[in-house]
């Protein structure tokens, strides 16, 4: 168990232990008031990766132009020779919209500073894989390709649903062991976010809670989220922060389940007589609206997601996003490759410096890499 907590805290946090690595040029200072980095590899020969962060709570440092793993991150690029841009964005938390414009902003700035690259890509994990495909989506003619990973893809709108509708679910099953939707998105008081230092301790205290009430509903719960048991107490965690920031964002609900009916479950007929319900309190298009998802993509997109991911189920985005993509008459343009890792945007650098290389060459030669597994 705490190998799994420290795991998750890892890869959300990316908290790191080690060093950062050197690289020979780094160009850094704020756009707008946002800070960004560039990355310039010692062989560098004019190619160019606009590289998006995921998710950051409220709060968390260092961010990304600080953190002393980012560069490690970006090497499977570095050592291809391309530098690495990326914005810190002028907010934290959900930040889609905000991403692609201020990465637009940066792309602007390093044209007009270092000239047009002689290729240009766009990369981003989670969240900063929505930003790639909504870039890719409305700003496509800069790029010549995209590598979103574990991306948020399906639209933000119904991504955030799905953690609203986890929290009114559970809280009728579990009462009292999370905060109430009510609460959270209660915006005449100050919205107290968890502390994301105190992820482990307040994820065993949720496990525990659960499984003395009832450990086999608590498994079948999971499960209808596509969720291990163990992963199910920092996902209540993490949805927590999410949906208390959209609630100061929006400055009020975007959702409303009154007419919702539950299923899945053990007994959908208990679930839905008590889940929490919540009507709207503001409009969903207010936070959602800007740069959502289309599936409008005229660049090559080779998509690569892990085989288990606690936040963003593979089968829930990937799905969705291939679906617009074939409304749109797209599917030449887009693939998709998944890998054994277990647990959100768990790549090898080895597995993402393989995904690189299938994108690169379907940019070059227009012929689409097939779809599966990257050992």
């Amino acid at each position: 168990m705490r190998n799994r907590c420290l795991t998750f805290v890892l890869v959300l946090l990316s908290a790191s232990l080690f060093a950062q690595p050197v690289v020979p040029k780094i160009d850094s200072g704020r756009i707008n008031g946002a800070k960004y980095r560039i990355l310039f590899p010692a062989n560098w020969k004019g190619k160019l990766i606009m590289y998006a962060h995921g998710y950051e709570f409220m709060g968390t440092k260092p961010a990304q132009s600080e953190n002393p793993e980012f560069v490690g991150r970006m090497k499977p690029f570095l050592d291809r020779g391309f530098a690495v841009a990326a914005s810190d964005y002028q907010y934290q938390g959900l930040a889609l919209a905000q991403g692609v414009d201020d990465t637009e902003a940066l792309r602007t700035y390093f044209v007009n500073k270092y000239g047009k690259p002689d290729s240009l890509f766009m990369v981003g994990h989670s969240m900063g894989g929505g930003v790639t495909l909504a870039t890719l989506e409305n700003f496509g003619a800069s790029y010549n390709a995209g590598l979103p990973l574990c991306p948020l893809s399906s639209r933000p709108y119904l991504q955030c649903r799905k953690e609203f509708d986890m929290y009114a679910t559970f809280n009728g099953l579990f009462p009292g062991v999370v905060t109430s939707l009510t609460d959270l998105f209660n915006t005449s008081t100050p919205s107290q976010g968890q502390n994301p230092r105190n992820m482990v301790a307040r994820a065993k205290e949720i496990r525990k809670a659960i499984v003395g009430t009832d450990s086999l509903l608590a498994v079948a719960f999971a499960k209808r989220f596509d969720l291990k048991l163990d992963d199910l107490p920092f996902s209540l965690f993490f949805n927590e922060n999410v949906l208390r920031d959209l609630a100061r964002k929006a400055g009020g609900n975007p959702f409303d389940n009154t007419n919702t009916v539950y299923s899945g479950f053990p007994d959908d007929l208990v679930v839905n007589r008590k889940a929490e319900r919540l009507a709207a309190t503001v409009s969903p298009d207010d936070i959602f609206g800007k740069y959502d998802r289309t599936g409008a993509i005229s660049k090559p997109v080779l998509l690569m997601h892990t085989i288990y991911d606690q936040l963003i189920p593979p089968t829930y985005g990937v799905v969705n996003f291939e679906n617009m993509v074939h409304q749109k008459g797209a599917d030449r343009f887009f693939t998709v490759l998944y890998t054994n890792g277990q647990g959100h945007c768990n790549f090898t650098p080895q597995q993402t410096g393989k995904a690189f290389d299938a994108l690169r060459t379907w940019a070059k030669t227009g012929v689409k890499p097939k779809a599966g597994f990257v050992d």
